[in-house]
Parts: C-alpha cells; structure tokens; sequence
C-alpha cells in the first residue's frame, strides 16, 4: 500500500478566491502543482471535508486536506556502487557521473545504476520519485548531475528545469571542422521508422541548443554547448543533423572517419573509442531552499582527454582540461552568431 501522509492548511487572505488548485500549490509547495491537481481529482483534496474540482474557488477560513501519496520507487534495490560525489547538504547531492554508468533502471538494465547507487548512500531517497533523480544523462555520457534530497527540493528543481533556470553546460568532441559556433532551433521526436532514435521532426517538441567553437582540432572540433531545453539525445541528434555528429556516437555518429595522415597511434585511439565524446562540464543553478547561486564544474574523463591530446598534435597546441572558455594554448574560433536552420 502506498503510504498516505494527511497535510492539514487553512486558506488564508492571500488565497481568498482563488481556484482551489492556485490554493494548493501556495499552502503546499513542496509539491507541484501538477500532482496536487491530479490528487484532487482522485479525490484526496477535500475543502471544509467536501470534495471539490481544481477550478472551484476557496474562500477566506476554508479548510484544506490533502491526503497525500509518496511515490514508490519501483523494483530499485540499494547497491554499494561508488558515486563521485562534487558537493551534497540536506537538501541536494551533486554527482559526476562516470561513462558507462546507467542513470536509473529500465529494460536491458535492471540494475547497476545511479539510482541504486543513490539509494544505497541515502536509503531515505527511496521516499522521492527516482531517488531524487531530476534529470538524467545518457549511459554513455558523462558529467555532472544534481539530486534532491527532500520532497521540497525535488519540487523546486523540477520546476526550475521546466522554467530554464538551470545552466547545463557541455563539452562535445563533434566530426568535422566548423567555422562558427551558433544556435539551432529545431524540434526532436520520434524517428519515424526507427523507434529508438530520436530526429528531428516536425511534428516533435521544441528544441533548442547553442553552441561555440572552442578548439578547432585534426578533423574535429571541441564544442561547448548550452542547452536551453533537454530533449532526449538532443546535442547528439541536433549535431548530427548539422552533419558534424559527436565523435564516437554508436547512435548517430555513422562510420569512423579518419583524419588525414593519421599515426598508427591516433588511428588505435579513435577506434578504441566507443561512446558518445559528451561530456556535462558545469552545472548551474539556485538551490531549491536557500536560493543561493550554485556553480559546479568537472573535469573531463580521461578517455576524452586522450582522444583530444592526439587531436591536438600538429596544431602548435598542448590542450589541457580547464574551467575557461577556451582550452589552454588552443586558437579559439569566432564568437557565435546566429545560425537559423531549415528542416
């Protein structure tokens, strides 16, 4: 049975006529608003112990019940995985997620991931929806991600994604060389045929990347890129519509393509290289309670960073992983422009 948790508020001057639903998201913000109307019209909101629809108005005195479900997480069991854990408090944990580290079960992987690992390092996550999971990170891709810890934090992270108050901020290994950095603007869905890619389509949800040059490279380029929404796959679909995919994508990055006059080194680096070169560099946001300004920033992992030292040869360059715009002693290309795309 789910555990049930009664919550007991009385509508004050402020909500005096407003929709019940406008009501209950004032009176109990740990909890979105989304969820409060779905609870009253399974009938667990009651107003003076009457029940009433999300659009009928309160007055002042009223008193509201919630009858309240806590989400239960759904075959994850603790698991002593190692996290990198970057900062934690009471109310958030912040994580650098390795390459190769699932972020929470699902078919083909029952187990072994973050959200095992998270339960197993906090068992009380097992009260949030995917143990405080707020976003994710594909298996492949590594880099920083945030947890809440509390019901209200999770809340307020939610909501703070949707609204774009969080900065996500990646390094992307791309094929081919470009001039410019720029901003696509194009929607992602479905692919119509192959169910489990991601394109862009017309008919998906909108979707926005923005990205610089960072260091133009042996027939590569590094790449920082902002998301401004977080569709599925999105920096890996958006690059490789440009025709310039993420270096080492088993998705959509197609065949291997060798720089000219590559070593017998670099060739053995690049195709010993199978994932996706993205990596989630910095991470900035409010934090849910306080509102302080946070900024955390990563390193990249070492496979990464190999790829881009061979890249670098012959570029007068000795690269180094650094929380700068540019990469020490790397060109850097012209500042971004805009860059409308056509379908």
């Amino acid at each position: 049975m789910p555990q049930e948790q009664l919550l007991e508020a009385t509508v004050a001057a402020d909500q005096a006529g407003a929709r019940l639903d406008q009501a209950l998201a004032s009176l109990f913000p740990d909890y979105s608003r989304s969820r409060l109307q779905a609870w009253t019209r399974e009938g667990r909101v009651s107003v003076n112990g009457q029940q009433r629809r999300p659009r009928d108005r309160v007055v002042l005195g009223d008193c509201l019940q919630v009858r309240a479900v806590a989400e239960q997480q759904v075959a994850c069991a603790p698991q002593d995985i190692p996290l990198d854990i970057v900062s934690e408090d009471q109310s958030i944990l912040v994580i650098n997620k390795p390459p190769g580290l699932v972020v929470h079960p699902a078919a083909g992987n029952p187990d072994g991931t973050v959200q095992n690992a998270l339960l197993y390092h906090d068992p009380s996550l097992v009260a949030l929806p995917r143990a405080g999971i707020v976003h994710r990170l594909d298996k492949d891709t590594s880099g920083l991600m945030v947890i809440a810890r509390s019901q209200a934090a999770y809340t307020r992270l939610v909501e703070a994604i949707a609204a774009r108050e969080v900065t996500r901020e990646y390094r992307a290994l791309v094929v081919g060389q470009l001039a410019v950095g720029g901003r696509i603007d194009l929607p992602i869905g479905r692919h119509p045929t192959q169910r489990t890619r991601m394109a862009v389509n017309p008919l998906g949800k909108p979707s926005v990347t923005h990205f610089r040059v960072l260091a133009t490279l042996r027939g590569h380029t590094l790449l920082k890129v902002l998301l401004e929404t977080g569709r599925t796959h999105q920096i890996r679909v958006h690059m490789a519509h440009l025709r310039h995919p993420v270096f080492g994508d088993p998705v959509y990055g197609g065949r291997l393509r060798l720089p000219a006059g590559a070593s017998e080194e670099l060739t053995q680096v690049l195709r010993g290289f199978r994932r996706q070169a993205l990596h989630a560099k910095r991470l900035e946001f409010s934090h849910p309670i306080s509102g302080r300004p946070l900024r955390f920033s990563c390193a990249l992992p070492s496979d990464m960073c190999a790829v881009i030292d061979l890249l670098a040869i012959g570029k007068d360059a000795t690269w180094q992983d650094v929380d700068d715009d540019y990469p020490a002693g790397l060109t850097p290309g012209p500042e971004t422009t805009d860059l409308e795309l056509d379908d």
